[in-house]
């Protein structure tokens, strides 16, 4: 009996790290519409083919790009994107996309004075003295929010993107400024 018990938490922890979402920031080389794809070659180099389900979210478009000719929901070739995505074998899943720069999502940039993965929220300083707080969404805060609490012990410095949602400015992708 506890042979299996222990097979079933191994196996939990399996499928818990399997599915487990990863982000990668870089810029969209190639969109496939029929195939329902992108390729996102990421800062380090290395190209992604993500694939779109029901469920991906896009952030950072407008609904007039969203419906343009030349785009695959609001993004087109040269986009800069964050991809939260999971991975099964070699085939990645988009999750959410995240378009940052310009035309996408606002950008702040300062130092954490705060920091709640639990409640979801952090708060900036920025270089004027202004706090800024903002809401997480879950891949903010479950995602980029571990490297900046290692990376806050250090130099605290980071680069928020996010979009403004029924007067709330929701962060959607934040990483350390070097």
């Amino acid at each position: 009996m506890n042979k299996l018990l222990v097979l079933g938490v191994l196996f939990l922890l399996f499928c818990s790290t399997a599915f487990a979402v990863t982000a990668v920031k870089g810029k969209v080389e190639k969109i496939d519409r029929t195939a329902r794809t992108i390729v996102v070659k990421a800062e380090d180099g290395t190209e992604h083919t993500f694939h779109f389900v029901g469920r991906t979210a896009v952030h950072g478009t407008e609904m007039a790009g969203a419906a343009a000719k030349d785009s695959f929901h609001g993004l087109k070739e040269g986009s800069d994107v964050v991809v939260h995505y999971t991975a099964k074998g070699s085939e990645e899943t988009a999750e959410e996309v995240d378009h940052v720069g310009e035309g996408g999502l606002k950008v702040a940039e300062g130092t954490v004075t705060h920091l709640d993965r639990g409640a979801k929220t952090v708060t900036i300083k920025t270089e004027d003295g202004t706090e800024h707080a903002f809401r997480l969404t879950d891949h903010a805060a479950e995602d980029a929010g571990k490297d900046i609490s290692e990376g806050a012990e250090k130099s605290g410095k980071v680069t928020v993107y996010y979009s403004e949602r029924a007067g709330h400015q929701v962060a959607h992708f934040f990483s350390k400024t070097l």
